[in-house]
């Protein structure tokens, strides 16, 4: 293997595992999460549909049903990394760690997805 794919599989491979992680997460402590949500800015109902969006788009970077649905599936990682990144910030709660590891990640991963599967 040489460095690109390297680099891509494991950008990927923290990206997808990260996005699970939190997906996983409003699945399985739901009510904790409608209930934290409000604190970082953002509406309860909200937590559903982004655990959905997140595993889709895990399903369309890996399985590449399409450029275009690969590609918002990235817009999309970028976007929530970024909005979990400020809201983490903003509420001053020492969690933006994840969120930054997740945006570096998802900025690597698609660099690196250009380069490989063009």
């Amino acid at each position: 293997m040489n460095w690109t794919k390297i680099i891509y599989w494991i950008s990927t491979g923290i990206m997808c595992l990260i996005f699970a992680f939190s997906a996983g997460m409003y699945f399985m402590n739901y009510n904790e999460i409608v209930d934290l949500f409000p604190t970082l800015g953002f509406p309860g109902w909200l937590v559903a549909p982004l655990g959905v969006a997140k595993v889709l788009g895990i399903m369309a970077v890996l399985l590449k049903p399409s450029k275009l649905l690969k590609e918002w599936a990235y817009a999309g990682f970028f976007f929530d990394a970024a909005l979990a990144w400020a809201a983490h910030s903003y509420a001053g709660d020492g969690q933006e760690g994840g969120a930054i590891l997740a945006l570096v990640a998802t900025i690597v991963s698609r660099i690196y997805d250009e380069k490989l599967f063009r």
